[in-house]
């Protein structure tokens, strides 16, 4: 895909945890000796991994059987232990802050520090030391967490701070999305892998242009080589197919008023109309108000009135919590959620603290906030979220009820809060599948505990059932914790994209084996392990199997027996989460480069692809590799040993070329454009600035071109550099009346280079397909593309040169009745033909594709399902021959096929996410029988 903008890292990853798509090195550390060892070759197998070797670090992921004397205060210990064997863990303590420390009744302490480097945090560089006992008896029993060895990166920023906000910002490839957007600045963090790479963390927030509703991404700009590293969605709704606020930052809610106020008991009916007694707080002018006074944790419960949410990021000044001027609250208390929320905050508190020793959301007792009734810009908000700091409950729809009114959704949502300020787990791929796992798991445990509902009882696995004003339970669930999927057989192979890369979509592969243990163990005795897993072992950019692992040391420091472990254990490999699951899962292409991650998708042609990928070398860079389409052979890196991102890249089959951006030789800041050959030899540079931003390169033959976009006026013009000597402009059509004139979306090819335009005339903004002539310096054929709304939708494909003709997208006059339609036009302007129809069942997605003589390739998004997300409802590559007809299934993967890239023939290699991760993948000709 090539952006009208400087150039962007797609978002990384396609449903793999984040610790996949940031571990730039993937080699596992050769296993250590566990101290306490594994039992002898006699015993039964233990389930209980002795120690878990890290991923792209010395430092092992887990260590258990410990039992070594640390004496001093829980941090010092944990510290100085550390510290004593840095062969085991090779961490500089020097470079851990500490985040908390959990104390449980039981006297354990479990040490949680934040791994820096040069004072800069690192995402998910969290490293945990777990100790029993106290005084002198004091030990370590286990060690484990994520801390990167190897870390080199700069910690000061090389691109200026109003361009990190703009990339940012730009990050939203809908420019209808930019309008009115914003980048909250969350400071500096080094993403983990390899070398690191400092990046700008934002939090950019915008308005859906295709919903209506919120649209809050969480943006890591590479501060160093300006380009976007990691982007994919905070902090999500309770429901995948809805829309929600969620950002994990919110400002804190106004505390409610007065201390003066005392603790009372009252009465309001709630939301199906039953009078409930309620815990509220007689306020100095004799009015009440539904604020719980009578636990560590005061609960405070606001109506927002049918008000938006984004009024709600804190409490608005001068709003207090729903009131009375008697004990006895009125109707409207129960039609608004107000008393379910208020009541239901009470039982999840008390579920936290009674059952599992822990003193409200964050451990300390600190208020817990409810704002029911709130609507997402005056329309029904059928949605509930948690927002960092309280919960947000939809006003809900001719469908669903108030949110506020299920107890295992605010469960789900409490449990959120939990999770934020114990493991943190990162809200995308497999680490946020497992924060909403684990968010259902409680929230179902924390109704049907409080309901007396045996495990036995089939509803005891919904979640949301008591949502819908019609239908049965089953019919309303929007999730059952006991739908037997496993990852071999159901992973949703989502890109970050879609639902933050499965996080809904694939949570119930977790969270059915955590419920397959509460069937199996003792109710209690399940949710104690879980917790212990959640609070004393799993951190941020945790995985699948990770999880596995942390259930599994939990379990062993709890004493359970090596009957209750096996069955643990069992329970996760009923649904597949165990080492190298994703290997297991069936392809029909062959893999040239597995788990790639780049900052664009590949470029081919001739038998060879070409793309940018993680620097296995540790530069914290990318580097531009080189191989086979055939899968032949050992892919080879074409650019230079620097630490610069080296991608965009295009090729003929015998040449490439592409972009460096980053600090170079020189010690300066900007972007190059590159050209060396397939087979190797000299690297030669054609472009280089620090103010102008070159784009979509294109090469063929000793001719490459590309489009120098002008940051202050967003011009693009077309540069074009022959037999070596220095690029010159191109100079553009006349007669095109108002300026400034632009081009983007370059094609090259033969001697022929084509572009997308585009230019004002009076209000309107007019573009056009343009073939142009390099041997004659002349234009010989433009079409005009019909864009009602072309300065709100603008092309962000590029045509093709294909079988003689020139290939685009023209948009759908009405995008609402149809996609776009793939055209051709001849070479000397004499008429235009529609290869495919926009009213086709199958159009290009995302405005893309890929074309050689013989075959158009492109991917397609069918229409969003009424239901729940399956595979076969991603994104998917199609093919037709070019001298027309049906479109055909590429591929019969299961998981997102996209940015593909025609080589010649029919053949086409693409990055698939079918197995949880971007592989770099081929395939010869279309599958039949998907």
């Amino acid at each position: 895909m090539h952006h009208r903008s400087r150039p962007t890292a797609r978002a990384l990853g396609a449903g793999a945890a984040l610790s996949l798509a940031l571990a730039l090195t993937l080699s596992v550390t050769p296993a250590l000796a566990a101290p306490g060892g594994p039992p002898g070759p006699t015993a039964e197998p233990d389930p209980v991994p002795g120690l878990v070797a890290g991923e792209g670090t010395a430092t092992p992921q887990l260590v258990t059987g410990l039992s070594e004397p640390a004496p001093g205060s829980p941090a010092e210990a944990a510290r100085a232990h550390l510290a004593a064997n840095p062969d085991r863990y090779r961490i500089d303590t020097g470079q851990l802050a500490e985040l908390a420390v959990e104390r449980t009744a039981e006297g354990r302490d479990t040490v949680r520090f934040q791994q820096l480097h040069g004072g800069v945090p690192v995402l998910g560089g969290q490293y945990l030391v777990r100790l029993v006992g106290a005084g002198a008896g004091q030990r370590v029993e286990s060690v484990g967490g994520k801390y990167f060895t190897g870390l080199t990166a700069p910690t000061t920023p090389a691109v200026p701070a109003a361009m990190l906000r703009r990339l940012a910002l730009e990050s939203l490839t809908d420019p209808r999305a930019r309008s009115g957007a914003t980048a909250e600045d969350q400071g500096p963090v080094v993403l983990p892998g390899g070398a690191g790479r400092l990046a700008q963390h934002f939090v950019v927030r915008a308005t859906d242009p295709a919903t209506g509703g919120p649209l809050v991404r969480e943006v890591y700009v590479d501060a160093v080589r300006g380009v976007v590293a990691l982007a994919h969605d905070a902090q999500g709704p309770y429901r995948a197919e809805g829309v929600g606020p969620g950002t994990g930052r919110a400002a804190a809610a106004t505390a409610p008023a007065g201390s003066t106020a005392e603790p009372a008991t009252g009465t309001a009916p709630d939301l199906l109309g039953r009078t409930v007694g309620v815990n509220i707080a007689r306020q100095p002018d004799g009015g009440y108000q539904l604020v719980d006074l009578t636990r560590p944790a005061t609960i405070s419960t606001y109506d927002g009135a049918g008000r938006d949410y984004r009024e709600f990021g804190g409490i608005p000044a001068g709003t207090l919590p729903v009131g009375s001027p008697t004990p006895d609250f009125p109707a409207a208390t129960g039609t608004s959620g107000a008393t379910d929320a208020h009541v239901n905050a009470g039982t999840v508190y008390d579920f936290y603290r009674d059952r599992l020793g822990r003193d409200g959301l964050d451990g300390k007792g600190s208020p817990i906030t409810s704002v029911v009734n709130v609507s997402n810009g005056g329309n029904p908000f059928p949605n509930a979220s948690w927002d960092g700091r309280k919960m947000i409950y939809g006003n809900g729809d001719a469908k669903y009820r108030q949110f506020a009114v299920a107890l295992d959704v605010a469960g789900h949502e409490m449990t959120h809060g939990v999770i934020q300020h114990t493991a943190d787990l990162q809200y995308s791929g497999q680490s946020g599948a497992m924060n909403e796992a684990l968010a259902d798991y409680f929230g179902n445990a924390i109704e049907v505990t409080a309901r007396g509902t045996a495990m036995t009882d089939p509803k005891a696995a919904l979640m949301g059932e008591s949502l819908c004003r019609t239908g049965t339970p089953e019919e309303c669930a929007n999730r059952r914790l006991d739908d037997r999927r496993t990852t071999v057989k159901d992973y949703i192979g989502a890109g970050l994209d879609l639902d933050s890369g499965g996080v809904h979509l694939n949570s119930t592969i977790f969270s059915g084996a955590l419920w397959d243990i509460r069937r199996t163990l003792d109710p209690l005795t399940a949710d104690r392990l879980v917790y212990r897993a959640l609070t004393e072992y799993l951190t941020p950019l945790d995985d699948f199997v990770d999880g596995r692992d942390a259930v599994l040391a939990a379990g062993r420091a709890m004493n359970l027996t090596r009957a209750q472990l096996r069955s643990v254990a069992a329970a996760f490999d009923a649904h597949g989460i165990r080492a190298g699951w994703q290997s297991r899962i069936d392809t029909d292409s062959r893999a040239l480069l597995p788990g790639a991650s780049a900052p664009t998708g590949p470029a081919a042609g001739g038998g060879h692809w070409v793309m940018g990928s993680t620097d296995p070398n540790g530069k914290g860079g990318f580097v531009l590799y080189t191989g086979s389409t055939t899968g032949t052979g050992t892919p080879t890196r074409l650019s230079p040993d620097d630490d610069r991102m080296h991608g965009w890249a295009a090729t003929d089959g015998t040449s490439a070329v592409w972009l460096a951006i980053g600090i170079d030789a020189t010690g300066s800041w900007g972007t190059e454009v590159l050209t060396r050959s397939l087979s190797g030899g000299p690297i030669r540079s054609v472009f280089q600035s620090s103010t102008q931003s070159p784009v979509d390169v294109r090469i063929s033959g000793a001719d490459i071109a590309f489009v120098v976009r002008d940051g202050e006026t967003n011009r693009g013009s077309v540069r074009l550099s022959r037999n070596g000597a220095p690029p010159v402009e191109v100079p553009m059509p006349e007669g095109h009346g108002v300026s400034p004139f632009t081009a983007s979306s370059l094609t090259l090819k033969d001697g022929r280079l084509g572009w997308i335009e585009s230019w004002t005339a009076g209000q309107a903004t007019v573009q056009a397909a343009t073939a142009y002539s390099v041997a004659t310096g002349q234009v010989t054929a433009q079409y005009a593309l019909s864009t009602p709304d072309g300065a709100a939708r603008p092309f962000l494909s590029s045509p093709a040169f294909a079988g003689g003709r020139l290939l685009w997208l023209q948009a759908a006059a009405d995008p609402a009745s149809g996609g776009d339609a793939l055209r051709s036009g001849a070479l000397d302007g004499s008429g235009e033909s529609e290869l495919l129809s926009g009213s086709s069942p199958y159009t290009p997605a995302n405005m893309t594709f890929t074309a050689t003589d013989q075959a158009v390739t492109f991917q397609h998004r069918g229409p969003r399902p009424s239901g729940s997300w399956s595979n076969a409802d991603l994104p998917k590559l199609y093919q037709l021959p070019l001298t027309g007809g049906a479109p055909v299934r590429f591929s019969c993967n299961r998981g997102t096929q996209f940015s593909p890239a025609a080589d010649q023939g029919t053949r086409v290699v693409w990055l698939d996410a079918t197995a949880g991760r971007d592989d770099l993948v081929a395939r010869n000709q279309p599958a039949r029988g998907c």
